[in-house]
């Protein structure tokens, strides 16, 4: 069942990324999590993420732009190890609080806390028209990398702060599409070798078939959703996909996922 439901998730989530905003892992990871613990999803979703974009990288990664690769991509990739570094800990800090709620006992967890608040805010910063028209000149591009880095290693949010840098700086469509996905892959990279030493020892909890299932199924997402979903409003889009990201994360931080 989690298979199927993961991967009916990650393809329609695939799909809505060409037009809610949101990335894949924002949308995905709340799914994995209410199957997992929240360090296992968050690692399980980078791995469909990481798939997601090398396919993408090779259909656009040659009109990426080198320069902003160095100046972004270094401080994102050395960031994101950081940001990996404290999820890490995170996860092996204890409860907060704990309190009972239908039949079941509720865990409230620091990583739970900010992941929920990390989704929360994200979502603020889709959604926002004056976030969105921020334009940050180049010389800024080496902490926009840090800061993009580090959310990705952390929570796997890393897309708004990265377009927030690269959407003004005089790159093409073609230039900027391709960019952002390369980056996505350097990033992704970074914080897999920190999840994966961290999950060295409980290598069980990982679900490969589910992780190749979803794999597949953003693929196929992806390639449909932009041939079905033209006609759908952008907007509305974004309000259900926006409503369904704030649930999830006030389950996270009430324990109830």
């Amino acid at each position: 069942m989690d298979i199927i439901v993961v991967s009916i998730a990650a393809l329609f989530a695939s799909a809505l990324t060409l037009f809610s905003g949101f990335g894949l892992g924002t949308l995905l990871m709340p799914v994995v999590a209410i199957f997992f613990p929240v360090e296992i999803a968050i690692a399980i979703t980078a791995m469909v993420h990481l798939a997601n974009n090398v396919f993408k990288v090779a259909l656009l990664g040659k009109k990426a732009s080198r320069s902003v690769l160095l100046g972004f991509g270094i401080p994102a990739v050395i960031s994101a190890f950081l940001g990996a570094l404290v999820l890490g800990w995170l996860s092996s800090v204890p409860s907060v609080f704990e309190y009972a709620a239908f039949g079941k006992q509720m865990q409230v967890s620091p990583l739970k806390l900010v992941v929920g608040m990390l989704i929360l805010a994200f979502v603020a910063l889709e959604l926002s028209p004056r976030f969105s028209s921020i334009a940050v000149d180049r010389k800024y591009l080496p902490y926009g990398g840090v800061v993009s880095g580090f959310f990705g290693g952390l929570s796997g949010h890393q897309g708004a702060f990265r377009s927030m840098f690269l959407l003004k700086i005089g790159l093409s469509k073609e230039e900027f599409v391709a960019t952002g996905v390369m980056l996505a892959v350097m990033v992704d990279m970074s914080r897999m070798l920190i999840y994966g030493w961290e999950m060295s020892g409980q290598r069980h909890a990982v679900q490969w078939p589910l992780v190749i299932a979803a794999s597949v199924s953003a693929f196929i997402g992806a390639y449909f959703g932009s041939k079905l979903l033209k006609k759908i409003t952008i907007k509305s889009i974004q309000v259900v996909v926006s409503v369904l990201l704030v649930v999830v994360s006030l389950g996270l931080m009430s324990g109830v996922l």
